[in-house]
């Protein structure tokens, strides 16, 4: 099996793939200081009671947006797992996808690796919204070129600021509103009012405005632990695929392969 590793910013993906099937999942909060050691350690675990052992593992691939962990995941696959890491974006596995950018180095290895999913589910322009630490909203050609996108602050981020900048605001949980009530009566309901519906109108803004820039139908693809959350209220998406970046990964190991 393929053990295919998403390291973001806030968080890093796990999981087995049996050909085209992910088998099993697991997440980690992201620490650039966390050894190989201890990566062993809660993986063999976490193997064990899935029913799986380190030995089922004949290959891994790494895609990261976090430099600085890179090496310690490089060495959990050659200690651990006996195996060479391949890298996304690194030989044997380029992207092989346009980057039409004025820095395609800049992009970031997640959003390249989700435009190579994003293209091969669907045909025509897509627009591929990750909601991570920043949501991303990017534009993936009829051909499948990595067109360029919009940058914002993730809604856990911006929820963090506010709460930071003003010292008399609580920390609140997010989640969908109940109803479509947008005065709160509550400090705590007008923050979620605030935070919620404001997320909704951005996202659903700048999707209006990035069609209107493409001038062609455009497929809506959500991926990312709050795409869901959004929907509940918004039919913006055409698909949620939470698993898209692992894909994209399996997709990349497959084409070297």
């Amino acid at each position: 099996m393929l053990l295919a590793i998403d390291a973001g910013n806030t968080n890093i993906v796990f999981a087995l793939v049996r050909g085209a099937e992910i088998v099993a999942r697991w997440r980690i909060a992201t620490d650039a200081r966390r050894t190989a050691d201890q990566y062993a350690v809660w993986l063999y675990q976490l193997f064990e009671i899935e029913g799986y052992a380190p030995g089922d593992v004949e290959a891994v691939i790494i895609g990261t947006v976090v430099p600085r962990a890179l090496h310690n995941l490089e060495v959990l696959a050659e200690k651990y797992f006996k195996v060479t890491p391949l890298v996304a974006g690194r030989a044997p596995v380029e992207w092989g996808i346009e980057l039409d950018v004025v820095e395609p180095a800049s992009v970031g290895a997640d959003r390249a690796i989700n435009a190579i999913a994003a293209h091969a589910a669907h045909a025509g322009h897509k627009l591929v919204v990750d909601f991570g630490t920043a949501t991303t909203f990017d534009w993936v050609n009829e051909h499948g070129a990595y067109k360029g996108g919009i940058i914002a602050p993730g809604i856990n981020l911006s929820l963090d600021a506010l709460v930071a900048a003003a010292a008399r605001l609580p920390r609140i949980a997010i989640e969908a509103p109940e109803s479509g009530n947008v005065m709160g009566r509550t400090t705590e309901d007008q923050m979620l009012i605030g935070i919620y519906w404001g997320y909704v109108a951005m996202v659903e803004g700048l999707i209006a405005r990035q069609k209107a820039q493409i001038g062609a139908p455009a497929t809506v693809i959500a991926t990312g632990g709050l795409a869901s959350l959004i929907a509940r209220h918004s039919a913006v998406f055409d698909y949620i695929i939470p698993d898209l970046t692992i894909q994209g990964l399996a997709l990349m190991y497959a084409r070297a392969h």
